[in-house]
């Protein structure tokens, strides 16, 4: 499965050359791939990027919660002065979450078209298998 992660991972980063960063957390935020564009320098620490994929998945099970009124959450994203943060949620029918994905950008990239038109549909491409093993 782990292979499954790093492909889908590496996938995403070679869609837009404003991604940074891509990662793949479990519904605990424990990292099971990611990836990095070449020679960017990491904002982030190894501990860091662990801690904070535990707040993302902590945050996406509670969006997740608010479905049945607001309807299906395709993507958030926070969109910071040093670049923008989004989390995808990987979440069977029953709005249960089974894995985040969470991709940083470039500060000023426009995520609202790479997000659903390029990061979205590789995603939903993998989603079977995701949820199978998940």
């Amino acid at each position: 499965m782990k292979q499954v992660f790093k492909e889908l991972c590496e996938k995403i980063i070679a869609q837009d050359p404003a991604v940074r960063f891509v990662g793949i957390a479990d519904e605990d935020g424990n990292l099971q791939a990611d990836a990095e564009r070449k020679g960017l320098k990491a904002v982030f620490s190894p501990d860091q990027r662990a801690e904070y994929a535990i707040t993302a998945a902590n945050r996406q099970t509670t969006r997740l919660r608010w479905e049945y009124l607001l309807g299906k959450i395709s993507y958030a994203t926070s969109h910071y002065e040093k670049l923008i943060r989004a989390t995808i949620p990987i979440a069977d029918e029953n709005r249960h979450l089974s894995y985040v994905v969470l991709v940083s950008f470039d500060a000023n990239t426009k995520v609202d078209e790479i997000i659903p038109k390029k990061i979205i549909p590789l995603i939903k491409q993998s989603m079977s298998a995701l949820l199978k093993e998940a």
